[in-house]
């Protein structure tokens, strides 16, 4: 299809927040929420502008360096497509900057768009190979991509780039969140640095082990949701750069929830029976959140 012919058409797409990790799924599981990220698209024969209202609205580019935006310019030129600009609306639902996988959901939706605008199907395993590509990691983005709750793994062993398989678990329909949201955003690449190159085999063991339990307890034995959520590998490390939001984790684990840092942080996300959520204190500082467990992205219905 000649890319001129694709001048103004326009589709809108929404994908999902998400929080990764979930505890002891460091890099390999993600949930995903029904609070969606919602982006029209239309082809345009100028430069690229972006018209954001929302969360973060004011800190996020106007123009063609906006995520949305350059997910789907990079998309279409997978698909051997150039074109002049494209016009992005936005309406931000997605804290930013509170691990809760707004850069994430931006790329999916992005994608999505983009081979809707083509006019050709998306197939997740594409979608997902050059998602991890703009993000870096494929847990959040499986999760936006395939909703509920996912585990992302390399399809290879070797050192070489290996794609990454997707594993889709139902979730117990008892099951929700609460998120509770810090007023200070922290960066995902400030969180990463304070991993250490190396942690001691007992604690990976002992993650390994959780992880499983884990998947185990969201999908079919919720009572076990506390001890599946226990993690020895990187919320520790991070406590420097999110001290409010550990303490609330501990507090919260005191009281037998099941509470967690959602993705790199700062939120603090906390797994339950809907019904037993419903008992959370409120904690200073902190804007409480509860979500539904959502589904994947999706292209909504309107003009094309």
């Amino acid at each position: 299809m000649p890319a001129g012919e694709l001048i103004g058409r326009t589709v809108t797409v929404s994908a999902p927040a998400t929080s990764a990790n979930l505890g002891p799924g460091f890099d390999h599981l993600g949930l995903a929420y029904e609070l969606r990220q919602q982006a029209t698209l239309r082809v345009i024969d100028s430069a690229s502008v972006a018209e954001v209202t929302g969360e973060g609205a004011d800190t996020v580019p106007r123009d063609g360096s906006h995520l949305i935006i350059r997910s789907a310019l990079a998309a279409l030129a997978d698909l051997g497509l150039t074109v002049p600009g494209l016009a992005l609306t936005a309406d931000n639902v997605i804290p930013h900057g509170r691990g809760l996988g707004s850069s994430a959901a931006a790329i999916v939706a992005g994608i999505m768009a983009a081979a809707a605008l083509a006019g050709v199907e998306a197939e997740p395993a594409r979608v997902l190979r050059r998602a991890v590509e703009i993000e870096g990691h494929a847990d959040n983005v499986a999760a936006a991509l395939h909703g509920g709750l996912v585990i992302a793994y390399p399809e290879s062993a070797g050192t070489g780039d290996p794609g990454f398989g997707v594993a889709r678990v139902g979730v117990h329909p008892e099951v929700g969140a609460v998120v509770y949201l810090p007023d200070t955003p922290v960066s995902t690449a400030e969180a990463r640095g304070l991993l250490p190159a190396t942690v001691p085999h007992g604690d990976a063991a002992a993650n390994a082990g959780r992880a499983a339990l884990l998947v185990e307890a969201l999908s079919r034995s919720p009572e076990l949701l506390l001890a599946g959520t226990a993690d020895r590998l990187h919320q520790s490390y991070r406590r420097v750069a999110m001290p409010a939001s550990y303490d609330l984790l501990e507090s919260l684990r005191d009281k037998g929830f099941a509470a967690v840092i959602s993705g790199a942080g700062p939120s603090v996300l906390v797994l339950g029976r809907v019904a037993e959520l419903a008992a959370l204190p409120d904690r200073s500082g902190f804007r409480r959140l509860a979500l539904r467990i959502g589904t994947g992205a999706r292209v909504e219905p309107g003009p094309r």
